[in-house]
């Protein structure tokens, strides 16, 4: 299940996705995960379905990641749906179980938390998966440029925020390897119930927290080897530049977002 989660993963291609600039990928992924949270209607999440189905379409991303990192959050989709279902007040009961009541308003709030909560992970996931590290650097550096007057350290943020990111599926590796190898010796992470595997996951965590610093202390000592210096008279070897389909691809944003305020509010 470690290695379902897509968010931090590259998948290289050359796609309309891939090429557009990242500055506008990323400034797009804060107005998707924004504007997601003024849905109040079917049509509305149709909308962003549509929108999402048609980036995945466009990416040339293999629906396989789409839906592989979906898994891991199964269970949180499913609890968050039947919270909603039954702890949601309604008019209109549909039927009862126990102390329970079932509504019609509760049901169409477990389906928008449910969907929300999908395409949120597919929206941030289709960022990562065709954003280059490099790229993504470079983008958040740029887009924190001008706090610079204030003496902002934008190069060092942008690169801790891509670090992290990058490592993310690098460190859910290290952990499956260090619970197959303690599988291997006799440990049990399935066996319980559900306090009881979190109680058995406790050693996995000094060797990977050693595994961690390991290889956060390899990373600074590659970089200063290579004379790194953040981003004071840093040159680029690709210079960022907006074309016409990062145009192409903000006006089709700004179009879904003024449809999804107007069936919302106004409608």
């Amino acid at each position: 299940m470690l290695k379902d989660i897509t968010i931090g993963q590259f998948f290289p291609g050359e796609s309309v996705i891939h090429k557009l600039d990242p500055r506008v990928k990323i400034v797009l992924t804060f107005a998707f995960i924004v504007i997601i949270f003024f849905v109040k209607t079917y049509v509305g999440y149709g909308l962003i379905f549509a929108y999402i189905a048609l980036a995945v379409r466009l990416s040339k991303v293999p629906m396989r990641y789409i839906v592989r990192g979906l898994k891991p959050l199964l269970f949180i989709i499913v609890l968050t749906f039947f919270i909603n279902v039954f702890f949601t007040p309604g008019n209109k009961v549909l039927f009862r179980v126990w102390a329970f009541k079932f509504t019609q308003e509760g049901l169409n709030q477990g389906i928008f938390m449910t969907l929300r909560l999908a395409l949120l992970v597919v929206g941030t996931s289709l960022l990562t998966l065709t954003t280059s590290p490099i790229s993504l650097t470079d983008g958040i550096e740029r887009l924190l440029q001008p706090l610079r007057v204030i003496k902002f350290p934008a190069h060092e943020l942008a690169m801790m925020m891509t670090i992290a990111l990058r490592f993310i599926p690098t460190l859910l590796e290290e952990t499956d390897k260090i619970m197959k190898a303690q599988m291997a010796r006799g440990a049990d992470f399935e066996s319980g119930n559900l306090f009881q595997r979190a109680k058995a996951l406790v050693p996995l965590l000094v060797p990977l927290f050693i595994s961690a610093f390991r290889r956060a202390d390899e990373l600074a000592m590659a970089m200063e080897s290579r004379c790194y210096r953040g981003g004071q008279n840093r040159t680029r070897m690709k210079i960022l530049k907006a074309t016409k389909r990062d145009y192409v691809a903000v006006a089709v944003t700004v179009l879904l977002i003024a449809a999804i305020l107007l069936d919302s509010y106004v409608l």
